[in-house]
């Protein structure tokens, strides 16, 4: 077990990342929102917990026959996506208060998808070997 991962820029923003796409999630389901919409926080919740705790317990180093950085890259990307479609929706069509709280929450999900992806591309190298520094010329 990682016990640094969650107090690292990373971990605070998958734990920020999970807290917010629950929020999202308690949002819609209180203002009997669109299946959609609920659909896609509890996907969020559930998916970036699954990232955290395979981050947690090192099992990202044990199952090695995937490169995770690129995948959490591409759930981050491909999350921040649809969250701008679903939660600009939920704020224009505004059904009632719960339905626009839980647009605005997603919006803010939105952002951290964002910053989680750039954090993680700027972890990987792609053009350099991994796990070390080349040295300087």
């Amino acid at each position: 077990v990682d016990s640094n991962f969650p107090r690292s820029p990373r971990g605070a923003v998958k734990l920020g990342r999970t807290l917010v796409a629950f929020v999202t999630f308690l949002c819609f389901v209180a203002s009997r929102s669109h299946g959609a919409y609920t659909a896609l926080a509890v996907a969020e919740v559930v998916i970036t917990a699954l990232f955290f705790l395979l981050y947690l317990l090192k099992l990202d180093k044990k199952m090695g026959w995937l490169f995770w950085p690129l995948a959490d890259i591409f759930n981050s990307v491909i999350a921040a996506l649809f969250l701008l479609i679903v939660c600009l929706f939920a704020i224009i069509i505004k059904t009632n208060n719960g339905t626009l709280a839980g647009g605005v929450f997603g919006l803010v999900l939105l952002v951290l998808c964002i910053v989680d992806a750039v954090l993680l591309f700027q972890k990987i190298s792609l053009d350099g070997p991994r796990g070390r520094n080349t040295p300087a010329k």
